[in-house]
């Protein structure tokens, strides 16, 4: 036993996202023992060992009240700046949850919280876009160029002349229109 113990202890490596093996290097325990194909049940199984496969399929089974929630591990597995984050959406699903269902208030939450993430995304990009837009006073920011309108024969105003008539023009950037 101490060889085994000595051989899987000295061949498993620890990696940055935890060990090589899901034992962790210890041998895991058998729990079903060498009958777990049908086969086996079958043909050679004693007494004794049909009754401890009863008691462990009668085992695996879970009571009513189970599984348990405890109020204390949310406070464990969530740090302080998560669980602070999470408050608002938390009491809108224990709002829900009378009224729809725990699985379906989850849901809710799950949706609206991921929506309202996205909708404060796209406000924040349309504010950036439109009040950070890169002048000649800045080389920041986006620089947005406007097409002309389509002008085809026979519309007022056919032979469009530029706008762009002088060769500053091209480069100008909202320089000849600044208020300095």
């Amino acid at each position: 036993m101490n060889a085994l113990r000595r051989f899987y202890s000295s061949n498993t490596a620890v990696t940055p996202s935890g060990p090589s093996n899901e034992t962790g290097g210890v041998l895991p325990i058998d729990l079903e023992g060498r009958h777990r194909f049908v086969r086996q049940r079958l043909t050679n199984m004693t007494d004794e060992e049909r009754a401890f496969r009863r008691k462990f399929l009668h085992d695996q089974h879970l009571s009513h009240d189970e599984p348990v929630a405890v109020p204390e591990m949310y406070e464990e597995l969530y740090n302080p700046i998560r669980r602070a984050f999470r408050a608002p959406m938390n009491l809108f699903q224990e709002f829900l949850v009378p009224k729809i269902g725990e699985r379906t208030a989850f849901n809710v939450r799950f949706v609206t919280g991921k929506f309202l993430m996205g909708l404060t995304i796209v406000y924040i990009g349309t504010y950036y876009v439109l009040y950070n837009t890169n002048t000649w006073e800045r080389k920041s920011g986006w620089r947005i160029h406007e097409s002309r309108s389509q002008c085809v024969p026979g519309d007022p105003g056919f032979p469009r002349t530029s706008d762009r008539t002088l060769p500053k023009h091209y480069a100008d950037r909202g320089f000849s229109s600044s208020p300095i």
